[in-house]
């Protein structure tokens, strides 16, 4: 519902208590009525700004992006961004400067001394006649400068400037933090894939070659499918894919297996159509997958069933690996999800179950209802959308 007030449209949610708006509003009306509550609002506003940019690392673009913002922070007529080796960005006044810069930070750069520095220009009309240089480092280790320019190089604007670099620093040190997640990921998947391709591979040529002479079409169509999953798994590959790419996977390795198991390995799908474009990490169901058949069902008597299943659960897509097969103690499979023992495949489970929680938090783990000669059940949760994950 819609009020007019005064001038202003002032919309009513239903179902939000009174109170709650009024204590919003109230607080926004205190927040501008206080000198002391808006310079810390727009500094908090400014340095929110500033911070995207600078997440990549030191970068020339993250640094043109952050400057206007960071030369706010620190009221100077002009700032300067250099990275070991060039000037980054001059932002400000006195742009005949800029091809100082660099030099101007030379000493800073070199052993990470705060420098004050007397700057000569002919110009009269020109405000820059001082430069405070500070180091920027991450881990101990100087990577960059930022130099503020002004009239004057009063002890306010060394300690602002100190206190801007302090803050430049966490973020590269949050880019630091990307960078090292991003890798340590990369390594998991290496580490799936050095796990998945010894054991598989040998079973799948062995089914092979025992139909080149009784069969050869059939042999040279399984070839051709191990060719395929192979080539996936191998592949240079972005840290996520779609559902479906996935699960295309998993039906060539699923075909190999019955070629290798017949009428012994029973495989049903319910896959909602709705969920196959959703982003999922690299190769975080084909383990699980493989898990079933070699834990679940190599060892068992009779017909193995697999049961997998993809659902639209609103803003998640909800997935299921499920095996009639031997099952587990649950002690064990808490010991394996928790790195204390690593029995062959175990490794599989206890990294897709890391990697779910690092990318989108401990609460998307994986959860395991499992009991010995119950078999095994893994259960996924996915949300539909998240920052920083997209198919690619």
């Amino acid at each position: 519902m819609e009020y007019l007030v005064g001038f202003a449209v002032v919309t009513v949610l239903v179902g939000v208590p009174a109170i709650v708006l009024w204590r919003v509003l109230r607080g926004r009306r205190e927040l501008g009525t206080s000198p002391a509550e808006r310079a810390t609002f727009e500094t908090l506003h400014t340095a929110s700004l500033a911070g995207p940019p600078l997440r990549p690392g030191l970068t020339e673009e993250g640094a043109q992006k952050a400057s206007r913002h960071l030369r706010t922070l620190l009221g100077s007529s002009a700032l300067a961004i250099t990275d070991g080796e060039r000037l980054l960005v001059y932002d400000g006044a006195g742009e005949h400067h800029a091809r100082q810069a660099f030099e101007h930070a030379g000493a800073t750069l070199k052993d990470g001394r705060i420098q004050v520095l007397a700057i000569e220009c002919e110009l009269l009309e020109c405000p820059i006649r001082n430069a405070v240089v500070v180091p920027l480092s991450t881990d101990d280790r100087v990577v960059g400068a930022l130099a503020a320019y002004g009239p004057h190089a009063s002890a306010g604007l060394v300690k602002a400037a100190q206190e801007v670099a302090g803050w430049v620093d966490s973020q590269l040190e949050l880019a630091e933090l990307d960078r090292s997640r991003t890798l340590l990921m990369e390594a998991e998947v290496r580490a799936l894939r050095a796990q998945i391709s010894p054991h598989f591979i040998y079973n799948s040529l062995t089914t092979i070659a025992s139909f080149v002479r009784t069969d050869p079409e059939r042999a040279r169509e399984l070839l051709l499918e191990f060719a395929d999953f192979t080539r996936y798994s191998f592949r240079r590959h972005g840290e996520f894919t779609t559902l479906a790419e996935e699960l295309r996977s998993i039906d060539r390795y699923l075909i190999l297996e019955r070629a290798r198991f017949g009428d012994q390995l029973q495989v049903t799908l319910r896959i909602a159509p709705e969920v196959l474009p959703v982003a999922v990490p690299f190769l975080c169901l084909q383990p699980l997958v493989e898990n079933a058949v070699r834990h679940g069902l190599e060892s068992k008597n009779g017909v193995g069933r697999i049961t997998i299943v993809a659902e639209d659960a609103g803003a998640e897509c909800r997935i299921g690996v499920e095996d009639d097969g031997l099952g587990m103690e649950p002690d064990r499979l808490r010991r394996i999800l928790a790195g204390e023992v690593a029995p062959a495949g175990g490794v599989g489970l206890a990294n897709v179950d890391e990697r779910l929680r690092q990318v989108y938090g401990d609460e998307y783990g994986l959860v395991v209802e499992t009991g010995p000669g119950a078999g095994t059940k893994v259960n996924i949760r996915l949300p539909k959308y998240h920052p920083g994950v997209s198919a690619r």
